[in-house]
């Protein structure tokens, strides 16, 4: 076997002039994209590879040191002089004039300017969103090999009677290039590998390993280092392992995008809500994968749930140069969330309003989300607010702390400002923040395999049943065997889940065309106990239908295919036409969530008094797990929130955010109360991702009301919430 170590370009933009490598002994070898046999390019996006010419962010991958002993392949890494000529980067979406504009949507409904000229009131305020970590447990990485497999080949009765002794005839074989990789999208994985190696390559097989919690973050960037330890495998005919040391996988793996969100509301002499307006930029880095994806949902978040005839949304999405973004636990949705939500509670804040009660009187009452997309069920937001605020008590503590706000304000002279410093440091301060949220379980556009998805079950003579899919997932089918006990009766050790992922199972598509296919894209957003419990559900009723009419084995194919919705598509098509697959968010899975902090006014560190989310999963399978799941979500979103304060400084992450980076301790974890409302659907909905589009805005708006100050973005500092009250 050989190690694999990865040759990062020094400069944040610039072009590569050459690459200058020691004399390196027999089995080391420096590969770089001249000896790639296929295409430079990872999946459908314009990320290489290996760059060749022009070098887009610190750190980016130029070229592949290969040997049998990692200790020497570093040392010949640290004599390789990279030679290039720097530019001058780009690495905010706030420099608009030299930041390349990568994708537009532009959303109009009614008359929105028309809404605003003749509004009795108007309020606007920016928000902001950091980038955030995934911080899974283990650092990528992938191990590619090549077999040879015997294969069968079919012969006529005439050939077998001449043919010689069966000792003496050599067995044809197959040649193989396998890959191993916790990925969250092995299909990704495979179509990338073999654009890489060509049309003469092998066939290419993936076997997934276990993921761990991963919160989004092994969706597309495992295929990138599959890609490169199987050039080197396929190169040198040797297996490769190539595992990223956990600073290197900290630097420069994708992270959650950061985005800029203006959020703008008009009135009516009632106080009404008549018009809203929404400009939104976000930053993808170096390059966009799944770019158009995570712009929409940015726009669907900050659109959110409440009553407005007149939308008007403008977002824009920037190509810098620090390191490729990408999805955490909402694909953007979450972001917008924060924005619009934050937002609500300022209005609340400006009409002296308890903001529960404002959003009960403002949000949508149809089946639709805003801009008036049609959804299954109408989402019980009210029940939501009812229950959420009954969890925590949160009238009586609201109404308790404003009184409280109140009373400093009135106990600050304008002369006795030392007064008031002692008044201030003599209590901790306390404040209470709600807010709400929803997710899907699905895309808005087609994926590399068009769409649709499938699973196969096959009831064997000995009573077992095996799953066959190509969805990988930390949990090894713990809802698909629940449902195949209650159905067939089969008990879980007698249900085998098969992910291997190669052409005999999931043959390449020939085209990308939307349509049934097994291909499950990837595993995010609770598509694994929602879409596909769906299909392994249908599948199952199939196979009961039949088991006693015919003989076993029986296999049943389901599949799915996008669907398509003409006011989805108005909104939320492709450029070139491309219907959206809408079907994770017809019916969309919705929480309230209620944060209590009190703050230290000597070092404003807040401590979480509470946690309390109500949510609408519709049918819900193993509650306890996931109970789990929500209550590590929430952690993570307060992470997002204020604890993990990282940032790119001159297009990389410094040092000392990696020694430094604040992740809660077992001790420091707040308490999570979670409370399911009755079930509104016979169907599950996508749930896992909702803490982070609802915590973070409710946890803001506590820190505000505690503090007497409007909070706009997250990561919240010490230093912006230090400058006392105002």
């Amino acid at each position: 076997m050989l190690h694999a170590l990865t040759i990062r370009s020094p400069i944040a933009r610039g072009r590569l002039v050459s690459i200058e490598c020691p004399q390196l002994p027999e089995d080391y070898t420096l590969l770089t994209a001249e000896d790639i046999p296929g295409e430079n390019s990872l999946g459908d996006s314009d990320l290489p590879i290996l760059a060749s010419g022009e070098l887009s962010y610190k750190g980016e991958p130029i070229a592949l040191l290969l040997g049998p002993d990692k200790d020497t392949l570093e040392k010949y890494a640290c004599n390789c002089k990279i030679v290039a000529e720097e530019d001058t980067p780009v690495f905010s979406i706030g420099d608009e004039a030299n930041a390349e504009v990568v994708a537009t949507r532009d959303i109009c409904v009614g008359d929105p300017e028309g809404a605003f000229a003749s509004a009795a009131s108007t309020v606007k305020s920016d928000y902001e969103t950091g980038i955030q970590e995934h911080w899974y447990s283990e650092p990528c990485g992938a191990i590619a090999w090549i077999e040879l497999q015997e294969t069968q080949e079919e012969h006529t009765e005439q050939e077998e009677a001449e043919a010689p002794p069966p000792a003496s005839i050599p067995k044809p074989v197959d040649l193989r290039l396998i890959v191993s990789t916790a990925t969250q999208w092995p299909f990704h994985v495979r179509h990338s590998v073999a654009r890489v190696l060509g049309p003469e390559a092998p066939a290419v097989q993936v076997k997934p390993s276990i993921t761990g919690l991963h919160l989004d973050g092994k969706l597309w960037y495992p295929s990138l280092i599959s890609c490169h330890a199987a050039l080197g495998a396929w190169i040198t005919g040797r297996p490769v392992r190539l595992v990223l040391s956990k600073k290197d996988d900290f630097s420069f793996s994708p992270k959650r995008f950061g985005t800029s969100i203006s959020v703008s509301s008009a009135f009516d002499e009632k106080g009404d809500l008549i018009g809203t307006k929404v400009e939104a930029s976000i930053n993808l880095g170096a390059y966009g994968v799944g770019t158009m994806e995570m712009l929409d949902q940015v726009c669907l978040g900050s659109l959110g749930m409440y009553e407005a005839k007149n939308i008007c949304f403008k977002g824009k999405a920037f190509r810098t140069n620090i390191p490729p973004q990408g999805p955490f636990a909402g694909f953007g949705l979450a972001q917008g969330s924060f924005a619009l939500e934050r937002h609500v509670s300022l209005i609340a804040d400006g009409h002296r309003q308890d903001p529960s009660e404002w959003r009960k009187k403002n949000f949508l009452k149809a089946s639709t989300l805003s801009p008036g997309l049609p959804i299954k069920d109408a989402i019980p937001w009210e029940q939501l607010i009812d229950t959420a605020v009954k969890m925590s008590d949160y009238s009586r503590k609201w109404a308790s702390y404003e009184l409280l706000r109140q009373k400093r304000k009135e106990l600050m002279p304008q002369d006795d400002s030392h007064h008031a410093m002692r008044m201030e440091k003599s209590e901790n301060l306390r404040g209470i923040g709600i807010a709400m949220g929803y997710q899907g379980n699905g895309f808005l556009h087609p994926g590399m395999d068009g769409g649709g998805y499938g699973v196969e079950l096959i009831l064997e003579k000995d009573g077992s049943l095996e799953i066959k899919t190509g969805m990988a997932g930390t949990e090894h089918g713990t809802v698909w065997t629940d449902i195949a006990l209650e159905i067939l009766g089969v008990d879980a050790e007698n249900v085998r889940i098969n992910r291997a992922i190669d052409d005999e199972a999931f043959p390449v598509p020939k085209t990308m065309e939307p349509g049934p296919t097994l291909e499950p894209g990837p595993a995010v957003m609770s598509r694994k106990t929602t879409a596909f419990a769906e299909l392994v559900e249908q599948a199952c009723l199939a196979i009961r239908g039949q088991r006693f009419r015919d003989p076993l084995p029986i296999s049943v194919r389901e599949t799915a295919s996008p669907l398509e919705n003409p006011e989805w598509s108005r909104h939320f098509s492709l450029p070139n036409g491309e219907a959206p697959d809408c079907g994770g968010f017809l019916r969309p899975g919705s929480a309230a969530a209620v944060v209590e902090v009190e703050i230290d006014p000597v070092e404003y560190v807040p401590r979480i008094r509470g946690v309390w989310l109500a949510v609408d999963g519709g049918r819900i399978f193993r509650g306890n797990k996931v109970r789990r799941s929500l209550k590590l979500s929430a952690i993570h979103a307060l992470g997002w929130a204020y604890r993990e304060q990282l940032a790119y400084v001159s297009g990389r992450i410094p040092d000392g955010g990696f020694e430094n980076f604040d992740i809660a301790g077992a001790s420091e974890i707040p308490t999570v109360d979670i409370d399911f409302i009755p079930d509104t659907s016979e169907k599950p909905k996508g749930i896992g991702d909702l803490p982070f589009a609802c915590v973070p805005a409710a946890y803001l708006q506590a820190v505000s009301q505690a503090m007497d100050k409007h909070f706009h973005s997250i990561p919240l500092r010490v230093q912006d919430a230090g400058g006392g009250s105002q």
